[in-house]
């Protein structure tokens, strides 16, 4: 008994070991189990406070701040057109260029304005030629005038001195006569005497018409030099003639310039190609578009706010901007201009409600807003988001 008791007592040894064995590998397993929840616990008591704070953070946003999602950045697109027809001949640029200021981007066929300018040059050249010609007449009409005037003045002065000497001598002869006359018929002078007395009268007379006749033809001979002289007068008109012509051709090479200048179509300023609507070869009329450009610096965002947050949006008002293809990237903007009519005032087909049913509808009315360019990633058209704060 007490030998079987003895047996018996090791493999009760025996399995109360294995019994301590194996309930103290369970307790070694649930030391880890017990910590476990509790760690799962504060994990997610962090992540409801921060979803409460981010809840909290964006109820007092969205009661704090105004957002905007109706607006896209915008520019002055320039349509460049040509202001003559003619064959496009060359075009510099396509869709996505860069140029520069003064940048030749079209070139139109000049062949007939180069030829029109030669043809002008010709004429300015033919007018000069007219008015050397008439001013060298001139000065030589004025030598030949100028000398025929003095010798006719002469000449009259010498006629009138001849005149003179013939009329005393034809007063002598008078006298010399009337004393013959007298002493005649008292026998006092011969008959020969007396005829020659009457001779010397007549002889007298004549050379006073004679003189009288000379000094005619010499104040003739000077108004004759006067009329000469005249066409001096007649050419200074000629040449006076030739400047509204002159300035009528200078006009006209002046227009041609400006055709050829305007044949040669450049860039306005320094920025970008947008969009082409010619090729080589076609035929522009005046007019027509070329390209559209724009200048990349001069961007700006255009919003249409809602009506009841426009109080919001005031010139100068400092916001922030969001590309929805730059995420992650913010800009700031100024508040530039308030549109002072809805943008349904500009509708098309404008709603009058003639049957009295009504909708009440938030209108929108644009807000231009300043941006600063960085690096060129603003574009027209790119859509964004504007942000401003309330009750500043």
């Amino acid at each position: 008994m007490n030998s079987g008791s003895t047996t018996a007592d090791p493999e009760a040894g025996h399995a109360g070991g294995a019994s301590v064995v194996q309930s103290a590998e369970p307790s070694e397993v649930s030391a880890p189990t017990r910590s476990g929840p509790s760690r799962r616990a504060l994990a997610t008591g962090a992540v409801l406070l921060a979803a409460l704070l981010g809840a909290v953070w964006w109820l007092h946003h969205q009661f704090t701040h105004v957002l905007v999602e109706d607006a896209r950045v915008a520019t002055d697109m320039v349509a460049i057109s040509s202001r003559v027809p003619g064959w496009a001949v060359d075009i510099r640029v396509i869709s996505g260029d860069v140029a520069r200021r003064g940048d030749l981007l079209v070139s139109i066929d000049d062949r007939d304005t180069r030829l029109l300018l030669q043809e002008l040059d010709a004429r300015l050249a033919g007018v000069a030629r007219r008015r050397d010609e008439l001013l060298a007449r001139i000065r030589m009409i004025d030598l030949q005038t100028a000398g025929k005037m003095r010798a006719q003045d002469a000449a009259v002065d010498a006629a009138q001195a001849g005149f003179a000497a013939a009329r005393t001598r034809e007063g002598l002869a008078q006298v010399e006569a009337g004393r013959f006359e007298k002493l005649a018929p008292i026998g006092a002078v011969g008959r020969d005497q007396l005829d020659q007395a009457r001779a010397a009268l007549e002889t007298a007379g004549q050379q006073v018409r004679s003189a009288m006749a000379n000094l005619e033809s010499s104040r003739a001979g000077v108004a004759q030099a006067q009329a000469d002289r005249e066409q001096l007068t007649v050419l200074r008109h000629q040449v006076a003639g030739l400047d509204p012509e002159e300035v009528d051709l200078r006009a006209q090479r002046e227009r041609a310039l400006l055709d050829l200048r305007d044949r040669a179509v450049s860039m306005p300023f320094d920025g970008v190609i947008d969009r082409t609507f010619i090729n080589a070869g076609e035929y522009v009329s005046a007019g027509q578009r070329l390209m559209l450009v724009h200048d990349p610096q001069a961007v700006r965002v255009e919003a249409n706010v809602k009506e009841t947050d426009i109080r919001h949006f005031r010139p100068g008002k400092k916001v922030r901007i969001v590309v929805d293809a730059l995420p992650g990237q913010a800009f700031e903007g100024t508040v530039v201009k308030v549109g002072q009519a809805a943008t349904s005032e500009f509708a098309l087909l404008p709603n009058p409600n003639p049957s009295g049913n009504f909708t009440k509808i938030t209108q929108r009315l644009p807000v231009r807003i300043a941006v600063r360019q960085q690096d060129g990633l603003l574009k027209p058209g790119m859509m964004v988001e504007v942000e401003a704060a309330a009750g500043d």
